[in-house]
């Protein structure tokens, strides 16, 4: 097998081997991951040119075709026509968005247990809290403060107090300053929107629920503001179990 350094590492050249006929796109998906995965393709090196990948590969060039169109749709390479040192394919970094995307979607459409999805959270979401506390800019505390008080507002809706209360959450976050940490959390959180509006309009008793949801959000941020990790991540995990208990939309959900 050929080798190519990069620097001080040695590492091996993409191995290209024949795929099936049977869904041939996929199978191309699935050696070019291979080859990304396995340390043999890096971010800005190109794939070969449609004619030598088919070739490779022993599949048809509307195959190899196929393949990049997918790839490209989840942000794994971008293409570009003309003969210059940027055409062609190249394997690109994925943005956070594009993860975030993926991952909302996979969550959404998986139906997993919803036990398993709050337990995910809680997971996620202390580890969120506590890096928070130890890295939050005045401009994210600031934000927090906002949608904590946006939420107090008298006569909110529960479609309005859901948009703030994800926000919320999300602005958590994206504070912890762990780009993957915060990409999860978002993405669990966000492919729960709609189901956690279904928790809110099936309280009985509105009021007293959001009072108290309103009290978590504040305590909690009042915690990351103090820089105390713990407390945070305490607080968020007795917010979101007392969501799933309280709420009977999730207990319905329950698998």
């Amino acid at each position: 097998m050929n080798e190519a350094s990069t620097g001080d590492v040695t590492r091996s050249e993409p191995a290209w081997r024949p795929v099936s006929r049977s869904r041939a796109y996929e199978l191309v998906v699935d050696r070019i991951e291979e080859q990304i995965v396995n340390g043999s393709l890096r971010v800005g090196d190109h794939l070969p040119p449609e004619r030598e990948l088919a070739s490779w590969l022993e599949v048809s060039r509307a195959a190899v075709r196929e393949a990049i169109r997918t790839l490209e749709a989840h942000g794994v390479v971008s293409s570009s026509v003309g003969s210059g040192k940027g055409a062609g394919t190249v394997v690109t970094a994925m943005t956070s968005g594009a993860l975030t995307r993926m991952l909302r979607l996979h969550v959404a459409l998986t139906s997993f247990p919803m036990v398993d999805v709050v337990e995910a959270r809680v997971m996620l979401e202390r580890t969120s809290a506590s890096l928070a506390a130890r890295e939050a800019s005045a401009e994210d505390l600031a934000l927090m403060r906002s949608l904590v008080d946006a939420m107090d507002a008298p006569g909110l809706g529960r479609e309005e107090f859901n948009e703030f209360d994800t926000r919320f959450h999300v602005a958590i976050a994206e504070a912890a300053g762990n780009r993957l940490v915060a990409d999860m959390t978002i993405a669990i959180r966000e492919s729960m929107k709609q189901q956690v509006l279904e928790g809110f309009r099936s309280a009985s008793d509105w009021p007293a629920v959001s009072e108290v949801l309103r009290g978590h959000h504040r305590g909690v941020m009042e915690a990351v503001r103090a820089r105390r990790g713990a407390l945070a991540a305490d607080l968020v995990e007795e917010h979101i179990r007392y969501a799933y208990t309280h709420l009977p939309a999730f207990r319905a959900g329950e698998g």
